[in-house]
């Protein structure tokens, strides 16, 4: 049984039978059958499939946004931006997936020889809860513009979201089949991986799970994409306009409720600013609003699951015993749902929980860096590598220093996110491939050469003796 509680007052919203292998069979049947055929469809013809993606989600983006903030409790206004981001997104490759996938020429002594981008298949799609629409549709649009098929296993705590998308795609004018929404158990997905009719596996979620799926994609010898787990240093240099960059250090580490990869968690400050840095930034955190994700002015809502908030506070306690010092929060709010009150913790070091595993929730680890090159070790004295910001008042000093940061994307001046303009993925143990902008349409598709060599007048036919 697959069940969607809300954690806002952690009542069951409800619950579904979960798939069996008969569903599963006949929808991986359908899924390749239907991208036999979706894959013959030119380009500038499958694009049209994303422009009614968009319009179906910018028609329901009221009920998508509800659905969202009640299974996983992200606050309503950044629910609806959720939405409105999908559908950009379906604009954007609707617009650039013919010019990103038009055949390459090759300069070489054949005539006319190419690089042509032919799709994989039908891809397994394993996405998470925090995101629950975003996710996929980053993955779908360009996989779909390309000729892909697509199977969706989403997280079991948001099925009515997972439900929902199947339903969009549908009313979009999908092709019979070409796309299917499973409600499975986590076991059942090494079956999905081991298939012959998957071609290619995505997924977004931890680093533990991603490397179990890693682990039984390489047994299949499928490709994979991964966009695993983060701890994103925010560094703030001496130069740095501190009012600026402490007013979007609060957005960059609470939006989503903390629970987000690419969140700032790390804010790494040079020690000469860091007491004016931590006192702005607090500022900002105390201006946050707790409450009813429903609630329009709500800047806070509960963590998406009972267990996601014991096991922050559990961080939380270790990083405070070993020394840290607590300067907001700390600690669950009594009552229902699964409130964690935005935290700060200051003078947090290299050895402390919270330096070390990625905390995916309302919790900032203010470290102090003694000058500009210990705060670039101290970004990179991580296992994880997604995104960082670096604030400086010198942008050309900052641009070399992006180039020294083992990250995925380096943001100068800005908080960290994801845009179909730009690649986005990173290195390390935060996985790796990339989706979006050229990169992304172009991670499952085969890179295929077509060598043609120069054509040759045909010898003249002989005549036929009279």
């Amino acid at each position: 049984m697959i069940t969607a509680i809300n954690p806002a007052n952690g009542r069951e919203l409800a619950r579904f039978e979960a798939h069996d292998d008969a569903y599963m069979d006949a929808a991986l049947t359908a899924a390749a059958n239907a991208q036999k055929t979706w894959r013959k469809v030119p380009v500038e013809e499958r694009v049209g499939l994303l422009c009614g993606m968009a319009k179906v989600l910018r028609a329901g983006k009221m009920r998508y946004a509800e659905m969202i903030t009640l299974e996983m409790g992200k606050p309503i206004i950044e629910s609806e931006a959720e939405i409105e981001k999908c559908a950009y997104n379906c604009d954007f490759y609707a617009e650039r997936a013919p010019q990103y996938l038009a055949d390459e020429p090759v300069a070489s002594n054949a005539s006319e020889s190419v690089v042509a981008f032919d799709p994989l298949g039908v891809v397994l799609a394993i996405m998470p809860w925090n995101y629950p629409f975003w996710q996929f549709f980053r993955f779908a649009a360009p996989a779909f513009a390309a000729g892909n098929g697509a199977i969706l296993k989403h997280a079991n705590n948001v099925p009515q979201c997972a439900l929902a998308i199947e339903e969009i795609m549908q009313e979009a004018g999908c092709p019979e089949g070409l796309f299917r929404t499973l409600l499975i158990e986590p076991q059942k997905v090494v079956a999905l991986i081991e298939d012959d009719r998957i071609a290619a596996v995505t997924l977004t979620g931890s680093t533990e799970v991603g490397a179990i799926v890693a682990s039984q994609a390489g047994k299949a010898l499928k490709k994979q994409v991964l966009e695993l787990g983060g701890s994103d240093p925010f560094i703030v240099l001496a130069d740095a306009d501190l009012e600026e960059a402490a007013a979007v250090a609060v957005k960059a580490r609470y939006i989503n409720v903390g629970q987000s990869c690419v969140n700032a968690k790390r804010f790494i400050v040079e020690e000469s600013i860091a007491d004016c840095f931590v006192e702005l930034f607090c500022a900002g955190v105390a201006k946050l609003k707790i409450g009813d994700p429903m609630d329009r002015d709500t800047n806070i809502g509960p963590m998406a699951r009972a267990n996601l908030m014991d096991g922050l506070n559990a961080q939380v306690e270790k990083t405070v015993s070993a020394g840290a010092t607590l300067r907001m929060g700390g600690k669950p709010i009594e009552g229902e749902g699964f409130f964690y009150p935005p935290t700060v913790l200051d003078h947090v070091t290299p050895e402390m929980t919270a330096f070390r595993e990625e905390t995916f929730g309302p919790v900032a680890a203010i470290i102090r860096a003694k000058d500009t090159h210990e705060a670039i070790r101290l970004a990179n004295d991580t296992e994880f590598g997604l995104g960082s910001a670096i604030w400086s008042g010198d942008i050309e000093r900052a641009r070399k220093l992006a180039r020294e940061l083992d990250a995925g994307a380096v943001f100068i001046n800005g908080m960290v996110a994801s845009d179909p303009r730009y690649p986005f993925g990173g290195i390390k143990r935060s996985g790796y491939g990339r989706e979006l902008g050229v990169y992304g349409i172009r991670e499952f598709v085969n890179i295929k050469t077509v060598w043609i060599g120069p054509a040759k007048a045909a010898a003249p036919t002989p005549k036929t003796p009279e």
